[in-house]
């Protein structure tokens, strides 16, 4: 399995979770907010400090993003692009977001795909508070009581990361559910598979899903190189195999550094984390019901 170096000091936690519970909803951004002040909102409006989320349709004008890149020092394994900001109208196709909190101000990770005025298909990095919403957005989002993703220093990769964090306040929405992050260097499908075994869960579906991968693997064959990508999850779940072991999948979609476009499902066991992922887990049964939260 590929592997990257990151210039600090390995977390001898490689997977961080917190229980939470969720309310989901279907909600319309409406034109006339950035991104991240529509999102506050609707935290706002439904009494909570994070979610995560996805997003279809809609437009942006204007539209700040990042691609991912190589370092250009050794401060950091990778690094994240200049500054892309496309002229006219930008059309959503897709996203995911997970909201939160950076120094106790709401604060946002986005990748997503679109395409610009001239109908070229693109991905990256939202800058949340530079994209300018122009057309309605449809969000579905999941909202977290009980913990919140906040922005946390990372010694290992020399960058600043959400982490879910416990809030103190009652799970009182669903019962079960926990977000997580999984730190650099773990197969992604593993780590969700191994918390859920340790949670009794038997059947779960993820919401949301933004992070990095080390390149892709996907079960068709399928190799993505360029190894610093950055990634959103379409539609995922865990669930017991045929021969009742618990396998993830995950299908995801994604954008190299040298701008390559690529979707499909994760190959089980050969998809490393590059920097980090953060994602919820909300299980619909379990294998020993006294396991669950």
């Amino acid at each position: 399995m590929r592997r990257i170096e990151h210039p600090g000091p390995v977390h001898a936690q490689r997977r961080l979770s917190v229980d939470c519970g969720l309310a989901h909803a279907r909600v319309a951004l409406a034109p006339g907010a950035t991104l991240i002040d529509a999102l506050a909102a609707m935290l706002d409006r439904f009494g909570v400090s994070s979610a995560v989320a996805t997003l279809h349709g809609g437009g942006f004008d204007p539209f700040v993003y990042y691609m991912p890149a190589l370092s250009p020092t050794p401060a950091h394994a990778v690094y994240f692009s200049g500054r892309h900001e496309p002229k006219g109208l930008v059309r959503l196709e897709s996203a995911g977001v997970t909201i939160g909190r950076r120094d106790q101000q709401p604060w946002l990770h986005c990748h997503g795909i679109w395409r610009d005025a001239a109908g070229h298909r693109l991905g990256g990095h939202v800058v949340p508070n530079e994209a300018l919403i122009a057309e309605p957005v449809e969000a579905s989002m999941w909202f977290l009581k009980g913990a919140a993703f906040e922005v946390t220093p990372s010694p290992e990769t020399a960058f600043s990361l959400f982490e879910p964090k416990a809030t103190g306040e009652g799970a009182s929405y669903s019962k079960g559910a926990f977000a997580l992050a999984v730190r650099a260097n773990e197969d992604l499908c593993t780590a969700l598979e191994q918390e859920c075994r340790a949670r009794g869960i038997s059947n779960a579906q993820i919401r949301g899903g933004v992070g990095s991968l080390i390149g892709a693997s996907f079960d068709d064959g399928r190799v993505v190189e360029p190894f610093v990508t950055e990634v959103f999850i379409r539609e995922g779940k865990v669930s017991a195999n045929a021969a009742n072991e618990l396998e993830a999948q995950i299908d995801v979609a994604l954008v190299d550094h040298l701008g390559g476009l690529s979707e499909g499902r994760l190959q089980r066991g050969d998809n490393p984390v590059l920097v980090t992922f953060e994602l919820v887990i909300e299980p619909t049964s379990f294998t020993n019901p006294w396991n669950k939260k």
